[in-house]
């Protein structure tokens, strides 16, 4: 059931079965935290570095042809799914992520002596240290597999933002001849259109993706081959850029060196400010949703100006009930990504001298962030706002009850005048043409001009 497997600090038991060994056992033992393990854009990533590692030792001559393709097919392997189960790490683990490195070193080493004809916890033919992580250290692995994690889920995340915004534009067209009233501080405002507001829905995504595409752009540089603190001790000199250039070709990304290794070993801030572009983007997500709640609450006692689909019975005791679920599910996913943002942002903080070691929960937080807000926006798209109805009878019943198109005739009474009668309209319930009328204050035609809502929503020449 158990084999006995020797680190630095003595003998210790592991599961017979296990491919992980007796360091990530002993990770199992002190970090019963979560139940939470590394996402699985990690471990790929992960492996990916490892892969590109064995290919630069051997171009090196450093590492013997013969292991370093066992560790390259033990490592196609796990990309391709196999041994998934076997990255065991608590996400709250030692600093620096050294547990999850040695994790997947242990994995590839006992994978590998199998390829070789060996058995698991037989290092003597391949070693995690010595040869799976040779030339690195995991202060440049884990950020570096940090990095490439977070890029592998850049392309989906910025795709389900393009689309949403898309999706968005597309109602704001379709809405364009829709009037309604407009409102600011939650009280009736000037007239607008719908597809004017959907427009500005869609601008505020656009805007929020192209912050995002512009941050991943600084996850490109790595401190591959910095090994510890960044002078690159135990590597070889022409190591570090095949690693990366292998790494590249691995992953199609523009990846590069880079220009100050100590920079990239002592700083999380790039991660920090790609987390931060998530913020921002759940920031105008979570608005977004939170207004297509207001302007669909009802049916009957609310605005009810938009109707969004119907995707599942909204209450336990209410017969036919439907709640606008779906952003109610966007704005709670809003929440958590600008919490694991701040979490992002204490911990890259907390470096200290040399190296950040506060990295795992770093690399968690963001990475989940990631994942969220790509399905959120995804199941927005598709299950609500490609399906978002207008009442434009409803939109101009409303419209035609504020006061607020007063505001146009302020130019040409003033605005004390215009104050008053807008106050009289609320008293007494009469309308702002019948108002203006009996003062004598302006002409039908001139009412015509000014009251025309249409008017309102589009700026003079």
């Amino acid at each position: 059931m158990y084999r006995t497997e020797r680190d630095p600090l003595g003998e210790h038991q592991v599961p017979a079965s296990a491919y992980y060994g007796v360091q990530t056992q002993r990770a199992l033992e002190n970090f019963p935290i979560s139940g939470l393990r590394a996402p699985s854009e990690l471990v790929t990533a992960t492996i990916l570095v490892k892969k590109a590692a064995a290919a630069a030792n051997m171009s090196t001559g450093q590492l013997p042809s013969d292991i370093g393709r066992a560790i390259s097919t033990a490592a196609d392997e796990i990309l391709d799914g196999a041994l998934r189960d076997q990255f065991v790490v608590d996400v709250y683990q030692a600093g620096a992520g050294t547990s999850h490195n040695m994790n997947a070193n242990e994995v590839l080493a006992n994978r590998a002596a199998e390829l070789l004809g060996g058995r698991k916890g037989d290092y003597g033919l391949v070693h995690p240290n010595d040869h799976v992580n040779m030339s690195q250290s995991t202060n440049d692995v884990f950020p570096t597999a940090t990095r490439v994690a977070l890029l592998l889920g850049h392309g989906p995340l910025l795709q389900s933002a393009r689309q949403l915004a898309d999706a968005l534009d597309a109602k704001s067209r379709e809405f364009a001849g829709v009037l309604k009233v407009g409102r600011t501080h939650l009280q009736d405002a000037v007239p607008i259109t719908l597809g004017e507001e959907f427009g500005g829905y869609a601008a505020c995504i656009a805007r929020a993706a192209d912050d995002l595409e512009h941050a991943s752009n600084a996850l490109k540089e790595l401190n591959l081959g910095a090994t510890a603190v960044g002078t690159g001790l135990n590597a070889s000199v022409r190591y570090a850029q095949a690693a990366i250039d292998v790494l590249r070709s691995l992953t199609s990304f523009d990846l590069r060196q880079a220009g100050n290794l100590f920079r990239v070993t002592q700083s999380m801030g790039d991660v920090a400010a790609y987390s931060g572009a998530m913020r921002r983007l759940s920031i105008e997500l979570g608005k977004i949703a939170s207004d297509f709640r207001l302007l669909s609450m009802g049916p009957r006692a609310g605005l009810s100006e938009i109707a969004l689909p119907a995707v599942q019975p909204g209450s336990s005791i209410m017969p036919g009930k439907v709640n606008p679920s779906i952003p109610e599910m966007v704005n709670q996913v809003c929440y958590q990504v600008m919490g694991c943002d701040a979490t992002v942002a204490m911990a890259c903080e907390a470096g200290q001298l040399e190296l950040n070691v506060m990295m795992p929960v770093i690399a968690w937080n963001a990475l989940h962030s990631s994942r969220i807000l790509r399905e959120s926006m995804t199941a927005l798209r598709t299950r609500t706002v490609e399906g978002i109805t207008a009442d434009a009878e409803r939109s101009r019943e409303l419209m035609d009850r504020s006061t607020a198109v007063a505001t146009a005739l302020s130019p040409h009474l003033g605005y004390a005048v215009t104050a008053e009668i807008a106050k009289e309209a609320v008293r007494t319930g009469r309308s702002i043409r019948q108002i203006v009328r009996d003062l004598g204050a302006l002409s039908d035609a001139e009412l015509d001009r000014l009251l025309d809502p249409n008017r309102m929503t589009i700026p003079e020449k």
